[in-house]
């Protein structure tokens, strides 16, 4: 008897463990690998900085065309990062959307057929 009440216990707790491993550390290990992706795409972009010098001059040319070509270039910069950020984001979002659905539809799977 005692044999079995170990053994349910442990059957309990490494369930409980790999619920914890999968839902609560994932989150910590998926999240600093896409904030990673985000900063290095960010060292590319450098959005925070284009946006500061949206108004300055290109290359320091001051004159009417520096700031005009200027403000372009820097605009279109500054929307293109943001597509690719939004975009990776939601990305992420649907990739760690299916991670989590993975053992519910696992142990959902022989109640509802094979889908």
């Amino acid at each position: 008897m005692l044999t079995l009440t170990y053994l349910g216990q442990r059957s309990l707790y490494r369930i409980a463990e790999f619920f914890r491993h999968w839902y609560v550390k994932s989150v910590r290990i998926y999240s600093n690998f896409i904030i990673d992706m985000l900063q290095a795409l960010d060292r590319h972009f450098a959005w925070k900085v284009t946006a500061r010098f949206l108004f300055h001059p290109l290359y320091g040319d001051y004159t009417i065309t520096g700031y005009v070509l200027g403000f372009i270039f820097r605009f279109f910069r500054l929307i293109i990062a943001s597509v690719v950020y939004a975009v990776v984001f939601v990305f992420a979002v649907f990739c760690y959307l299916v991670w989590i659905a993975i053992p519910p539809y696992l142990l959902l799977r022989p109640f509802l057929g094979y889908l």
